[in-house]
């Protein structure tokens, strides 16, 4: 039997125990992984699943229960038990399926999500292989931490009683690689990683080496440097972090509670002008990409930020309710919780100056390469992270700090914000080179 069937039963199963409506989703997975360290394997691993969640609804109770048994007497007692449940939990009055006229219909665009081809073994020991030795090759680096490659593919099925019935596939590679430099106690450790859905994406895999290598070695001999309010750069790598800290205090769930620092902002200007922050579900092979979403709904592109105003919270038909709201199609959910708001794609766009032409008027400055600790209040904005980079004087990259504290707020921090012109889409969330004055380093 094939899930959308199998789940399809069971949603019909749950409905003639008593349920008044239900959604099943089944994931079906495989992943294979290779971790190697200076030339010898460490793991070859394999492994197939199969998980599925069913949701029960009776009256404004909801329960939810999973299992990865799929044999039918156990899968009999799975919708027992979650009818058991729902009569015993309390009442929830913003729960339930999406009306049949709010379901995605037609025929799912394709996002080209899926690679067919199953890397074999030495495929991905080669992959690790390459980046290590590539790394190692790097004039300074004198150790690894490691280098591994990976493949994953999964199914995603959804079956509702409300009508809706979809299915997509998404296939993952990745090869990352983490090295050290330096000797005794000067030393210093960096990486470099690259995950994409189609494996003829990975590209040159001996750059994903050398670049971890020359990261390494970049950070030896770190200096001191006073404290002092300063501006601030936030290397790529990490600059898409401020993109996720929008994401979360708009995010319906925080919005409803009321614990959010932008609860109050909706409509108004919460980022520079310059700054635009968009979400798209469909871009082509994109790492957060799905066709609709996880309670049926049509998902679309849409600014959160447009020219530096915010334009809409994330929600799912929950936290919509709560608000008194429509959907924006961003539920998400795993095989054992409910239906959550949740972001695929988020990008800042990008702006017009190169990041060399960002920081060259900065006679003092900072630039961020790598930040540590949850230092981050979602209530206030209040944001201070440990953070290492660089020493920016005279509008150049001078020597590397460690060991400091970046501080401020971050109702100001997206105020100051300026976006440079180097944005590549590399995570599910991804932002150039930004620049925020007026925040404070705490040095020695």
């Amino acid at each position: 039997m094939d899930t959308q069937t199998l789940l399809n039963d069971l949603v019909k199963k749950a409905l003639a125990k008593g349920a008044d409506a239900a959604d099943a989703l089944g994931a079906t997975a495989i992943s294979v992984s290779h971790a190697q360290r200076l030339g010898k394997m460490e793991k070859l691993e394999r492994s197939e699943a199969h998980d599925l969640g069913l949701r029960v609804l009776v009256g404004q109770r909801q329960a939810m229960v999973s299992s990865n048994d799929w044999d039918t007497a156990s899968l009999d007692t799975l919708v027992d038990q979650a009818i058991a449940m729902a009569k015993a939990v309390p009442e929830d009055q913003y729960v339930g399926l999406a009306d049949p006229d709010q379901l995605f219909t037609g025929q799912p665009k394709d996002l080209d999500l899926y690679d067919a081809q199953e890397p074999d073994a030495e495929t991905l020991i080669e992959r690790a292989r390459i980046v290590e030795e590539a790394a190692l090759a790097v004039d300074g680096i004198t150790n690894s931490e490691g280098a591994e490659a990976d493949w994953n593919q999964w199914e995603v099925n959804l079956v509702a009683s409300n009508g809706f019935s979809g299915t997509y596939r998404n296939s993952r590679h990745g090869v990352g690689v983490s090295v050290l430099a330096g000797s005794g106690v000067e030393m210093e450790t960096d990486y470099d990683f690259k995950n994409v859905i189609h494996g003829s994406d990975l590209g040159n895999l001996d750059e994903i080496g050398r670049t971890a290598g020359n990261k390494a070695v970049a950070k030896l001999g770190p200096k001191k440097i006073g404290t002092a309010a300063m501006p601030m750069i936030f290397d790529p790598r990490i600059s898409n972090g401020l993109a996720r800290h929008l994401t979360s205090a708009i995010n319906g769930a925080s919005i409803a509670r009321g614990t959010s620092f932008l609860k109050d902002k909706l409509g108004q200007a919460v980022m520079a002008s310059s700054i635009t922050i968009v979400e798209d579900p469909h871009r082509l092979r994109g790492l957060g990409s799905k066709p609709f979403d996880a309670e049926g709904l049509a998902n679309h592109a849409k600014k959160l930020v447009d020219a530096g105003q915010l334009t809409t919270w994330v929600l799912d038909l929950r936290t919509a309710r709560q608000l008194g709201m429509e959907s924006t199609g961003n539920a998400a959910r795993g095989v054992g919780s409910p239906p959550s708001p949740a972001t695929t794609n988020v990008h800042i766009e990008a702006g017009q100056l190169s990041p060399e032409d960002l920081m060259a008027d900065i006679k003092q400055g900072f630039y961020i390469t790598s930040l540590m600790g949850m230092g981050v209040n979602g209530v206030t904005g209040d944001y201070s992270r440990g953070a290492s980079g660089f020493a920016i004087i005279d509008g150049k990259i001078a020597y590397p700090v460690s060991e400091v504290t970046i501080a401020g707020n971050l109702k100001d921090m997206f105020m100051e914000m300026t976006a440079a012109s180097d944005l590549e889409f590399k995570y599910s969330c991804n932002a150039p080179t930004i620049r925020i004055d007026g925040m404070t380093l705490a040095g020695m």
